[in-house]
């Protein structure tokens, strides 16, 4: 037993930042898909409004949980911070556009629009989404500085 948790603690340790990216990931995404059905199925709102909001509020939830235990930044004046908030939420706007198009495209054009058919699309679109928010955030973001 002792064998089978030393390889599973060494596999974590080599892929900690992508277990950790998962994780947050995933917790990030079911936020993200309750925000939605609660603006737009529940409360009836559009959903481009639904899908805005909830992006402002997943994006400061996101931006904390990579920063602190993703990718760990070492950035710790103010300046610094807002730089590096800043450039998340540029990164994270290019991948609202390409998730509003999805829906734009699906929900609002093709008429993919019953409430099941809407949270199918955003499911879809979140995992594009996902994918390009982890790969710009390691890229640009978070990446880490040569000393």
């Amino acid at each position: 037993m002792k064998k089978l948790w030393d390889f599973g603690w060494k596999m974590y340790r080599k892929y900690e930042e992508v277990v950790s990216y998962l994780f947050w990931g995933v917790v990030a995404f079911l936020l993200s898909m309750f925000l939605f059905w609660l603006f737009n199925n529940r409360w009836g709102w559009n959903e481009h409004a639904a899908n805005i909001l909830d992006w402002i509020i997943v994006v400061v939830f996101a931006y904390f949980t990579n920063r602190i235990f993703v990718f760990k930044s070492k950035i710790k004046d103010i300046k610094g911070i807002a730089k590096e908030f800043r450039d998340f939420v540029i990164a994270r706007i290019s991948t609202l556009i390409l998730e509003e198009a999805i829906l734009f495209i699906f929900i609002t054009w093709m008429g993919y629009n019953t409430k099941f058919q809407s949270m199918v699309i955003k499911l879809i679109a979140q995992f594009a989404v996902i994918v390009a928010n982890y790969v710009l955030s390691k890229l640009f973001i978070f990446r880490k500085k040569d000393k």
